[in-house]
């Protein structure tokens, strides 16, 4: 390990911001914070969670607009996510929290209700594992275990695949959308919050590709199915390390 990636993670280990458990610790017991993220934060004040935050540009974006919101940053790359709990901590933002660990094991980190939104930001689509889809079924029964009833899922993706993945899901479990956009910047941005560019986002933009936005509720009380459909795949590749471009051709 390079020493700039140990530094990464001493000063990370140093933000009392940045809280962190495996398989292991969660397996032992719950996790501490669980249902007390309020007292950590001092106030009551609604809890937005972003997940596959990878820098954490969106969490503190959305933390700067927002200082009457908490967010929280989750993914389980303490590399990248260094960059934005440093940016917070620079900046003395007292409303934003990260979380490093796997997402599948993300329901025993939140109590019931205690979440008001979450936000998934280009997340890669999956497009032969559906089960990893953050917003396939599967991780949208996780959710709802510790997502409030009225609380929107918004998921921000430059795949074809996986806003039309999206659509099939909401269609095959009666769910409407709140907002659809397959060209969310054609016309302006409606929500200052929408418009939070990430680096790589802007790359994608730069690139050609069309940025779209999905938003819904989770339905209480059912079973979830997958959509039985085909969709055509993305042209999905790496270009160079830590860097992902897919196109809409």
């Amino acid at each position: 390990m390079g020493k700039n990636k140990l530094k990464k993670f001493a000063d990370m280990a140093s933000y009392d911001h940045v809280f962190e458990a495996d398989f292991e610790q969660l397996s032992q017991g719950e996790f501490a914070q669980r249902g007390r993220w309020s007292e950590w934060f001092g106030n009551d004040n609604p809890i937005v969670v972003e997940l596959g935050c990878g820098r954490g540009e969106y969490t503190v974006g959305l933390a700067r607009r927002n200082p009457d919101k908490n967010y929280i940053g989750v993914d389980i790359k303490g590399a990248r996510m260094h960059a934005g709990a440093t940016e917070a901590a620079n900046e003395g933002l007292k409303n934003v929290a990260f979380l490093r660990t796997r997402i599948e094991f993300i329901e025993r980190f939140f109590a019931s209700g205690e979440v008001s939104e979450i936000w998934v930001t280009f997340p890669d689509p999956q497009m032969r594992k559906p089960r990893k889809r953050l917003v396939g079924t599967l991780m949208l029964s996780r959710y709802r275990n510790f997502l409030r009833p009225d609380g929107p899922v918004h998921l921000k993706t430059d795949s074809p695949f996986l806003f039309e993945y999206s659509q099939h899901m909401m269609a095959a479990n009666a769910i409407t959308a709140q907002a659809l956009n397959a060209d969310l910047y054609a016309q302006g941005v409606p929500d200052p919050a929408l418009g939070i560019r990430t680096y790589y986002e802007q790359k994608w933009i730069d690139a050609g590709m069309t940025i779209k936005y999905v938003r819904f509720l989770i339905p209480q009380d059912v079973d979830l199915v997958e959509p039985d459909v085909e969709i055509e795949r993305d042209n999905y590749h790496n270009v160079g390390r830590n860097v992902v471009i897919r196109s809409d051709k």
